[in-house]
């Protein structure tokens, strides 16, 4: 395909979206088939199909390593999207070819956009960094999967880049947008300063197989799980004034080992918090599973929080929803985070966070194009690069610690009320 001249994109009209990684998330095809899990007909795909209907993004493109998937891939988005939803366009440029295989195939596929068009990033995590900084460079804001970089060093390039390019860098963490996590949030700010938090995060065993090509190679289920729990604590205690100052990790192994994987099982990280008004500690316990058994929930997802004044619990995994069919299951269902029953033949699905998550990384790119905002002022409303620093530091010293038999690590700061970390030393 023959690469489009570089100009910016004129004030109103909508981004073109270049979607990197072709996995579960963003088609839902894995092996050869619909993902095992609950979201067959994939996320990030189906939303920008919907967006584009509803105006909101222009031209739609699609970037892998392995071409030869894309016809698969296009038959399963047929048979899971197009034919379930009514008046969804499916087309998409694809990278690279068909017949070729191409770990780079992104840098054609960027040079096909526009400063101020908009890419997705779901692609394992050690490639997030080069990636990132590619759209970057190439003037486009750009939307990473969690964790947005795997060490506090890269997080630092990747802020500063996007400062000098005056581009819009995101962390997609959707449960930023759960209503129940909004309102625990908002709630928090009122219950005094951190004291306790407890939060598990499970998905079944069968994940270890969708997740085969780089579990234990690029990332681990901290970094996968641990990471939203994490930044629902940065993003909580950002408004009382809390930091992380020192963690360590303990594991557990064994199912995963067994299937040829060098990889943990189970991951907890141990996180001491200082209240940066008078010293005063609290400490978070986050633990993460990638071998759980397949229950009625893909995925067991819950916190418990206390501060000096009162205390919130949500299991976001159950939500009083439960669904029985023959042939089917008994499940706990959340249409709350994406709604893929369609309603009279069409996708229904646009008050899911997991959609909301796109929407509001896309509108704030529109308004950053429209010169109305810049960057920077998104950094106290949305998970952007510039605000979650600490989530980094956390997963990357829990990763440490692991690596030097559960040793302690401290997170350390330029002053004493800084909420930006500069290093990670051995405690």
């Amino acid at each position: 395909m023959a690469a489009i001249a570089p100009s910016e994109v004129s004030q109103g009209s909508p981004p073109a979206v270049l979607m990197v990684g072709t996995g579960e998330y963003t088609t839902g095809y894995v092996g050869g088939e619909a993902a095992d899990s609950d979201k067959g007909a994939g996320v990030v795909g189906l939303v920008m199909f919907d967006l584009r209907r509803r105006g909101k993004v222009g031209r739609l493109a699609m970037c892998g390593t392995n071409g030869t998937k894309f016809p698969g891939i296009r038959r399963h988005m047929q048979r899971c999207i197009g034919d379930v939803y009514k008046g969804l366009d499916l087309s998409f440029d694809s990278f690279p070819a068909d017949d070729a295989k191409d770990p780079q195939a992104y840098e054609a596929a960027l040079a096909t956009l526009r400063p101020g068009d908009c890419v997705t990033v779901f692609t394992p995590d050690d490639t997030h960094l080069d990636i990132a900084l590619a759209c970057v460079r190439r003037g486009c804001h750009v939307l990473v999967t969690k964790p947005i970089v795997k060490t506090l060093a890269e997080h630092a390039a990747l802020a500063e880049a996007a400062r000098e390019a005056g581009v819009l860098v995101m962390v997609e963490v959707h449960k930023r947008y759960d209503p129940m996590y909004v309102d625990a949030r908002d709630r928090i700010q009122d219950l005094g300063q951190f004291s306790y938090l407890y939060a598990y995060m499970s998905q079944p065993k069968h994940q270890l197989e969708t997740f085969k090509a780089w579990a234990g190679k690029s990332s681990d289920i901290s970094y996968y799980l641990n990471s939203h729990h994490v930044d629902f604590s940065e993003w909580a205690c950002l408004g009382i004034g809390a930091r992380p100052v020192k963690v360590s990790a303990l594991a557990s192994t064994g199912v995963a080992a067994a299937q040829g994987m060098d990889t943990e099982d189970c991951i907890t990280l141990t996180v001491q918090w200082q209240n940066t008004a008078d010293g005063t500690l609290g400490h978070g316990v986050y633990t993460s599973s990638w071998v759980a058994p397949k229950a009625d929930v893909h995925s067991q997802q819950r916190f418990f929080y206390m501060g000096t004044k009162g205390e919130v619990s949500v299991d976001q995994a159950h939500r009083g929803y439960t669904v029985s069919a023959d042939g089917d299951q008994f499940r706990s269902v959340n249409p709350l985070f994406m709604k893929y029953k369609p309603s009279n033949g069409e996708f229904s699905g646009q008050g899911g966070y997991g959609y909301i998550s796109f929407e509001r990384f896309l509108d704030a790119a529109r308004e950053v194009n429209a010169k109305t905002k810049t960057p920077a002022d998104f950094d106290a409303t949305l998970p952007t690069v510039g605000a979650t620093f600490m989530t980094t530091a956390i997963l990357e010293a829990g990763r440490r610690s692991l690596d030097a038999q559960g040793g302690a690590m401290t997170i350390t700061y330029a002053d004493a009320t800084s909420h930006v970390p500069n290093g990670i030393v051995p405690a």
